[in-house]
């Protein structure tokens, strides 16, 4: 059992941690406290997040309690992001909207029904001024250096707000409220992960473990799956989507999509791996790993249906014989017989900006009815039977 929890995961601490809370429950007869935070920042979970989630979920299938933190609270004042610069602080509303869309995707993976989900405002908003002081007291300036981008920041004289500084206090401080045994994230999640320890041993109570998992990294094969990046396969993506984005990945990624984000047994895992190394066509693996994945997030038939659907799109070079989404002229624009081409790949891909879709034309990605457009400014008419290819993945009919 420990064997299985501890697969994958790459950050363990203190490092005999998880066998101890596993016999203190069982000693004691109960479940143990598993916590996991997020705030909604954005609406849509991806595969990234669920290599956290599937852990969670082995948890939960041992009988221990999962905790969802959200951070309701935290989210309105906006995080430290790694990077340079704070991210931006959401509205009450925002924050509202997003965590119910979290908590609706969080279903694909979890048992949401057995997952205890509480609101971090229940208890900093209750917090007085004071007692914010006083927690703030129990950390120093010199351990909040200790964060790398804190550190690096400093150290290049790059500004640091001060409500950045107080934002890992009081996510660690969600951990004494929760009494968590275990707090889970990504590696990036370290630093705070260790706070809450922190606080808990300052609150003297017995302090937990923190495990966490490797960072996926997204569709470019350099960067961590990230919607900012626009690298991702989300939660909620159609099963061709799903499917052909999958299938794009680099094939530096085949292993780390094996061992991360598919339910093959220990087994299977290790025999695709040995087939890759050993020289077969690594589309064959990607095809595994792809209808592995839709499976999960959809059903086996989507999963074959997409497999399919690929084949036909991206495997049979006939441009007329693809399969093509029809769109009707009246809701692309029914007060013009023309339109630009950004205009019209724009609504036809709207999660594509219209810069990207410029970016697109002069790499030869937007084709007409088999042709590839190469003038920014070109307009077409409207006409019913036309056919548009939008980068890789879009396939559409004007009818």
């Amino acid at each position: 059992m420990i064997d299985s929890l501890q697969e994958n995961v790459a950050i363990i601490l203190p490092e005999n941690g998880l066998e101890e809370k596993l016999n203190q429950a069982k000693k004691e007869n109960r479940k143990l406290s598993v916590k996991l935070g997020f705030d909604p920042t954005a609406p849509d979970l991806h595969l990234g997040h669920a290599v956290v989630l599937k852990k969670l979920k082995q948890f939960q299938d041992l009988g221990h309690q999962i905790i969802i933190v959200v951070g309701s609270f935290t989210a309105r004042i906006g995080d430290p992001t790694g990077k340079n610069k704070a991210r931006k602080p959401l509205s009450a509303e925002d924050v509202k909207h997003n965590a119910q869309t979290y908590i609706n995707q969080l279903s694909k993976i979890i048992d949401v029904q057995k997952t205890k989900i509480v609101f971090n405002s229940e208890w900093l908003d209750a917090l007085d001024f004071s007692e914010v002081i006083q927690l703030l007291s129990k950390v120093t300036v010199a351990q909040l250096m200790q964060r790398n981008d804190f550190n690096k920041r400093f150290t290049e004289n790059t500004s640091i707000a001060m409500h950045e500084l107080v934002y890992p206090i009081l996510q660690g401080f969600d951990s004494v409220k929760i009494e968590c045994d275990i707090e889970m994230g990504g590696t990036d999640q370290l630093f705070n992960c260790t706070m809450g320890r922190q606080l808990q041993e300052v609150h003297r109570m017995p302090a937990q473990i923190i495990m966490c998992m490797p960072l996926l990294r997204g569709l470019d094969g350099k960067e961590k799956m990230s919607k900012s990046l626009n690298n991702i396969i989300g939660l909620t993506d159609e099963p061709n989507e799903m499917f052909g984005k999958t299938m794009s990945i680099p094939d530096v990624l085949i292993e780390e999509f094996i061992n991360l984000i598919t339910d093959f047994s220990m087994e299977e895992k290790v025999t695709l791996v040995s087939r890759m190394t050993e020289g077969e066509n690594p589309m064959n693996i990607k095809k595994l790993i792809a209808k592995n994945i839709v499976t999960q997030y959809h059903d086996k038939t989507a999963a074959e249906q997409a497999e399919q659907f690929f084949i036909s799109q991206f495997q049979n070079k006939n441009f007329e014989e693809k399969i093509y989404q029809p769109v009707t002229i009246d809701s692309l624009a029914s007060t013009y017989s023309r339109i630009s081409i950004v205009e019209l790949c724009h609504h036809l891909k709207n999660d594509l900006s219209k810069s990207a879709i410029r970016r697109l034309i002069l790499s030869g990605g937007i084709q007409i009815n088999n042709t590839k457009i190469t003038d920014l400014n070109e307009e077409m008419e409207m006409i019913p039977g036309t056919k548009i290819k939008v980068g890789r993945r879009g396939f559409f009919e004007l009818i």
